[in-house]
C-alpha cells in the first residue's frame, strides 16, 4: 500500500504515536510518506496530490481530522483517524481503536464508510469543514480559555473553562432553517453532525452522522447552571432512556442553516478556536467524508 501521513506536530502531547503507527504497519513493498505541520504550513500543500496514495492517515486532534475531510470531501479517498489530540472525540464517535497497532489493523482490514461533512460558510466566503460540531457563543469561550491548559489538564481544561464561564453572553438569534426562519434567544448554537461530546455523552437523542441532516441546538438557557439538567439528561441517554432535555434545549434540523446573533458571537469548529464571529451559513455535504473504520462502527452505523 501507498499511505499519506499528515501529521499534526502541534497536538496533544507529541509522545510520537504516528511513528509507532508506521513502524506497525510497514511491509514489504509498502511506500509511507509523511508530511508534518505545527499549524504553519497549510494541509492544502500537503493534499495536492493524495489521489496517488490508498489511503490518507490524519494523526491529530479533531481539528485535524475535519480539516482533512472537508479537504478530501467527495473524492473518494478513505481517511485513517489516528488519534493523538486531546479529546479526539471524532475518533471515538467512529468507534476507532486509540492504539496505533490497533489502528494499523483496522487499516488493513480495509473496511470503509461514507459519512456527512458540516460546511460553514461565512460573508466574505470563506469556507470550514466540520465533522462534530460547529458552535456559536458559549461552547466557543469555553474552547477558546481552555486552549492554553489543554497541553497540562487534557479534557480536564474543557471543565474548567465552563466553570470559569459560568455566566456567558446572551444574544438574539435569527435562524434560517431551509428558508423558514425563526427567533430565539439564549447563550450559544451548535450545528451537530456526530452528535457524542465527553465521556460518550450524547448532545441530541439520536447519533446521526449519515442522514442528510444537521441538528441545530440552541442553548436557550441564560447561565451554566441551567445546562445542569440537561447534562443529566444527556447523560440518561447513554441508557436509552431519551429523557427530555427540559427547556435548556431547543433542537431543529434542517439541510442548510443561517445563523445571526444580536450580539455577535465567536465560533468554534470541532473543540478548535478562532477569531471568527456570527453571522454564519453552514450545510451538510451528505456521505462526502470517506474514513477507514472498525467493524463496531460498521454494526453502529450501517
Amino acid at each position: 500500500m501507498r499511505l499519506l501521513v499528515i501529521n499534526n506536530l502541534a497536538s496533544g502531547l507529541g509522545e510520537g504515536a504516528v511513528y509507532d503507527f508506521m513502524r506497525a504497519f510497514a511491509k514489504d513493498g509498502d511506500e509511507i510518506v509523511i508530511r508534518s505541520s505545527d499549524g504553519t504550513t497549510d494541509l492544502r500543500t500537503f493534499l495536492a496530490d493524495a489521489d496517488r496514495f490508498d489511503a490518507v492517515v490524519a494523526s491529530g486532534g479533531d481539528g485535524t481530522l475535519s480539516t482533512v475531510a472537508h479537504l478530501l470531501a467527495d473524492t473518494g479517498i478513505p481517511i485513517v483517524p489516528l488519534p493523538t489530540g486531546t479529546a479526539n472525540l471524532l475518533a471515538q464517535n467512529l468507534m476507532s481503536p486509540p492504539e496505533p497497532h490497533a489502528v494499523a489493523t483496522m487499516l488493513r482490514e480495509g473496511r470503509v464508510m461514507d459519512f456527512d461533512l458540516g460546511e460553514v460558510i461565512f460573508e466574505d466566503g470563506s469556507r470550514y469543514g466540520f465533522m462534530m460540531i460547529a458552535g456559536a457563543g458559549y461552547d466557543a469561550s469555553i474552547m477558546k480559555d481552555a486552549q492554553d491548559s489543554k497541553h497540562l489538564l487534557g479534557q480536564m481544561a474543557y471543565f474548567t473553562s465552563a466553570v470559569t464561564n459560568a455566566l456567558p453572553k446572551v444574544s438574539r438569534f435569527t435562524l434560517d432553517l431551509d428558508g423558514k426562519e425563526t427567533i430565539c434567544t439564549g447563550v450559544g448554537v451548535l450545528i451537530v453532525n456526530f452528535a457524542k461530546i465527553q465521556f460518550d455523552v450524547p448532545v441530541i437523542h439520536e447519533n446521526k452522522p449519515r442522514d442528510g441532516l444537521l441538528d441545530v441546538v440552541v442553548l436557550r438557557t441564560k447561565d451554566a447552571f441551567g445546562l445542569i439538567p440537561a447534562l443529566f439528561a444527556a447523560i440518561l441517554d447513554r441508557n436509552g432512556e431519551f429523557p427530555e432535555r427540559a427547556d435548556a434545549f431547543e433542537v431543529f434540523r434542517a439541510k442548510e442553516v443561517g445563523v445571526k446573533a444580536d450580539p455577535a458571537l465567536p465560533m468554534e469548529f470541532d473543540g478548535e478556536s478562532t477569531d471568527l464571529m456570527t453571522p454564519f451559513a453552514a450545510r451538510v455535504m451528505p456521505k462526502a467524508a470517506r474514513f477507514v473504520v472498525s467493524e463496531e462502527c460498521v454494526k453502529a452505523y450501517s
